[in-house]
């Protein structure tokens, strides 16, 4: 089973509070006990080790304090954030054909040598007013979040949501994309967005209250109609409400498939002529 940081700060409060409370009830009844033993010595030994257990009982209340609000902080400095299931990432829009096509052609896909990609200039990243308009999470992001380097692939995700074969170009027909990030300090139902676009144009985006806990692994990802990947540059924003964070680019070569609409032609039933047989009248004698 796979716990965030958040997860296991609270289950070791948890765990101090109850060695506390042990601590504190052994303490007590020892204490209480020496009284009855008639020997002094004895009973000096006795409530000496009763009131060192309610000493120990001090030391695990202030450790569990000391946890529960300087944990989370301090273990972040120390290891990167614990993979964990990525949160559900449904598209609110996806553009679509309005007639679903017939690939009649396999593309023969071109080989392009591996090469580093330089990031697109854009203007300064912002919300478009109709993704805005659909907004119902908290606006408000916690300060200290922060998220990865995009990291794209067109094969898919192993079972710790770490992208297969990542690149940065790819060659038609390129089918799902996804891109994967890792994220630290972020709080639940703080709208999240991914905008996809392709030169200038939007053509797809992600936008929700998150749900993916403070810290592990996400994605978002497009898996359009295969005529929709046009060759060009591609760049991808992640915004938590309405503050940009990071951004990340590829691109698509090659043509994408054509797709044509094949029709079922309707067969007409020809006429059946029916022959009337002839009647020929006999002479009356």
């Amino acid at each position: 089973m796979n716990l965030d940081i958040r997860a296991g700060v609270i289950a070791a409060t948890i765990l101090t509070g109850i060695f506390f409370l042990i601590s504190v009830i052994s303490g007590a009844q020892t204490v209480l006990a020496s009284r009855k033993i008639k020997f002094f010595n004895l009973s000096q030994d006795q409530k000496r080790r009763g009131w060192w257990l309610i000493v120990l009982a001090l030391f695990w209340a202030i450790l569990g304090i000391l946890v529960f609000f300087y944990g989370e902080p301090v273990a972040y400095t120390i290891i990167s954030p614990s993979p964990t299931r990525p949160a559900s990432l449904t598209p609110s829009i996806s553009p679509s054909a309005s007639v679903t096509p017939t690939i009649t052609e396999t593309p023969t896909i071109t080989l392009t040598p591996a090469e580093s990609y330089t990031p697109l200039p854009s203007s300064t990243p912002h919300i478009p007013v109709a993704v805005e308009a659909r907004f119902d999470g908290k606006l408000t992001p916690p300060a200290e979040a922060a998220f990865s380097p995009l990291v794209f692939s067109n094969i898919g995700l192993d079972d710790d949501y770490n992208p297969i074969g990542p690149g940065v170009q790819f060659s038609n027909p390129v089918g799902h994309l996804y891109a994967v990030f890792s994220y630290a300090y972020m709080e639940d139902d703080i709208q999240w967005s991914a905008l996809w676009y392709e030169g200038e144009n939007l053509v797809h985006y992600e936008s929700m209250p998150w749900n993916g806990g403070s810290g592990g692994i996400g994605y978002t990802d497009w898996d359009p109609a295969p005529e929709l990947w046009l060759p060009g540059d591609y760049q991808i924003q992640i915004f938590l409400g309405l503050d940009y964070y990071i951004s990340g680019s590829f691109s698509v070569v090659g043509e994408p498939p054509t797709s044509t609409v094949t029709t079922t032609p309707t067969v007409t039933p020809s006429p059946t002529y029916t022959i009337q047989p002839t009647v020929t009248v006999s002479p009356t004698p």
